[in-house]
């Protein structure tokens, strides 16, 4: 991101035997005033279809965001004024409809079977056409798409899954990122002779080496990712280890030079991590990227793509997005989480910082990390924290990152710039894909959902009331309270994890996040289960003791009450920055829309990781 640089990052990976990295410095924490406010949080079982009324979702066949071109349509607009769009068809487009499109001028770009699209560029004049077509469901834009990026191993108890003999071997993992140079010596296998990234595709159209000694990777996102799962420490005596160093990788290239890309190209990826799941043995998409929220999850054709991974068998672990001082009407960074992280299904991770030890305890929330409800659909979200602050991973020489921040390498144990510094919730997503393939190489018959209940129940949750950070480039404070807006279900606890012998039923959708809705009459904000196509009595959260609400989000859910603090923007006192998470009196939620999303924050979408930033 450009707009809202994040910390520096030292890999917390940790060997087994090494000392720790050195860590940030510790945030103060801030008590603050007693809590003047209590919002009920009633555990619902009432369908999301009922809860929901249809202002919240678009009407007609354009997403909001586009109906600007399609009023310039109207207008007789110039022959050279084109859009680049994702059509959505009510069955899977064939050549006949291509043929349509395309002699309405449209420029073919990906076909994506699997969400019943193609992307195109088509010129803005023929957008009415596309409205005419019954066979067209619904048209939206075909988004940029970036990046995510602002300590590990021992903070998360991933030493302990270790000892107990499990390094990820034989799981094969996609990421689907700005690609991976596999020459990198700590992606080697054990025999140190052939590397562990087993596959490369590239879904950008753009070059995959330059003069620089690239390879691959252009940006330096994608590798550092990469080391982050499955880095196995050997150019640094083992002081910089993935969590899982024994994985197999699956390099889906849908970022470019730049660290950006579109909504086609990742759907694509997907659709390919699919195709390739039983060659492969994919059980883990890792997505350290994403952008704003402009329709539903419903209609989102991203969200729609991560839903048909999650239902082929595939966990889906996506970051949460870097908005989090973003404060729009005062609203303190809640409501912007990014997509494709607003869809249920999926494990949407947020970051935390090390507090100066390798105790979970040290570990505080990152300012930069995205909060939720989401935007139109208030889903809860992140579901779980890990740390992503000054994560120290692999390099990828001659990429666009290293060259733009020198000062962030970091030296192996050949003297050569071996390593990279990032920060953001990129890094904290890898470190839970990683966890979810130690889990699957313990127990290969645990389903997307299982995995997912598993990590949310088994998290570390002992938090302080709020904590607040220093950004000096920013000269501003930021202060985190410790709901589950903002820490979802607590901190990766590997060692929780692996232990533990609870199973949540096999269904696509027993873990499905809930959602919340605010009654303005009662001014209570209601814990909804289930959705449209999931019922809520599918889903396991408050069904007994062991799932029970309190259990997975932790003390700030207690019984059927949560406590906010005064700065929280539902407060009575704040109705400009209710209206922002909430949306206007009509519950459509376009308001958030339309100020969280707005133009200055659309030019920032892409990864989620950062090279320089001074959060204390």
């Amino acid at each position: 991101m450009t707009n809202f640089q994040l910390g520096k990052v030292k890999l917390m990976s940790q060997s087994l035997k090494l000392k720790s990295p050195k860590r940030g410095q510790r945030h103060s924490a801030a008590w603050g005033k007693r809590l003047s406010m209590l919002l009920v949080l009633v555990l619902a079982e009432t369908a999301f279809g009922q809860i929901w009324d249809s202002p919240r979702r678009p009407i007609g066949k354009f997403a909001p965001d586009l109906e600007p071109a399609v009023t310039r349509s109207h207008q007789h607009p110039s022959a050279k004024e084109t859009v680049r769009v994702i059509v959505q068809y009510k069955h899977i487009p064939q050549s006949v409809q291509e043929g349509r499109v395309q002699r309405l001028g449209g420029q073919l770009h990906h076909r994506l079977h699997m969400v019943n699209s193609i992307a195109l560029t088509i010129p803005v004049s023929a957008l009415p056409a596309l409205e005419a077509d019954p066979e067209i469901s619904f048209v939206s834009i075909d988004h940029p798409m970036r990046t995510l990026d602002d300590t590990t191993d021992l903070a998360t108890s991933v030493n302990a899954a270790w000892k107990a003999g499990f390094n990820g071997a034989g799981i094969g993992v996609a990421i689907i990122d700005s690609g991976v140079n596999d020459s990198h010596s700590d992606l080697l296998d054990s025999t140190e002779s052939h590397s562990r990234v087993v596959y490369h595709q590239d879904f950008t159209g753009t070059p995959t080496t330059n003069s620089n000694g690239g390879k691959w990777d252009l940006y330096g996102h994608g590798t550092h990712v990469a080391g982050i799962i499955g880095g196995n420490g050997y150019m640094s005596n083992g002081n910089y280890i993935g969590v899982a160093p024994n994985v197999n990788i699956v390099d889906l290239r849908a970022l470019d030079v730049n660290g950006s890309g579109t909504d086609s190209g990742v759907i694509a990826a997907i659709q390919q991590a699919i195709a390739l799941k039983s060659v492969y043995n994919i059980r883990v998409i890792n997505l350290s990227l994403g952008r704003g929220i402009y329709v539903g999850y419903a209609q989102d054709p991203l969200c729609q793509a991560v839903e048909s991974a999650w239902k082929a068998g595939i966990v889906v672990v996506v970051a949460a997005g870097n908005y989090g001082r973003v404060g729009a009407n005062g609203s303190n960074g809640f409501g912007t989480i990014t997509a494709p992280g607003n869809d249920p299904y999926v494990i949407t991770v947020g970051a935390m910082k090390s507090g100066g030890s390798t105790s979970p305890a040290s570990e505080t929330k990152a300012s930069y990390s995205s909060k939720g409800p989401t935007t139109y659909d208030h889903v809860v979200k992140p579901d779980i924290m890990a740390p992503g602050n000054e994560i120290v991973s692999l390099s990828a020489p001659g990429a666009t990152l290293e060259q733009t921040y020198p000062s962030s390498f970091v030296t192996g144990n050949d003297g050569n710039n071996d390593y990279f510094s990032l920060s953001g919730t990129s890094m904290a997503t890898p470190v839970v894909a990683g966890a979810v393939a130690l889990l699957l190489q313990q127990n290969a018959a645990l389903t997307p959902d299982q995995v997912k209940a598993r990590l949310m129940k088994n998290t570390y949750k002992v938090f302080p009331l709020s904590t607040f950070a220093w950004v000096p480039h920013l000269a501003q404070n930021f202060t985190d309270f410790y709901d589950l807006f903002s820490v979802g279900a607590g901190l990766l606890d590997m060692q929780n994890a692996i232990a533990s012998t609870d199973l949540a039923p096999p269904t696509v959708g027993a873990a499905l996040s809930p959602s919340v809705v605010y009654n303005p009459s009662t001014g209570v904000v209601t814990l909804v289960n289930g959705n449209s196509s999931v019922a809520s009595n599918s889903v396991i959260w408050g069904t007994s003791v062991i799932w029970g609400t309190s259990v997975i989000w932790g003390t700030t859910v207690s019984g059927s009450s949560v406590i906010w603090g005064t700065s929280m923007p539902w407060n009575s006192n704040l109705t400009s920055a209710f209206s922002v998470i909430w949306g206007s009196s009509t519950g459509t939620g376009t308001q958030a829309a339309s100020v969280i999303w707005g133009s200055a924050v659309q030019t920032t979408d892409g990864a989620f990781s950062d090279a320089g930033d001074d959060e204390q």
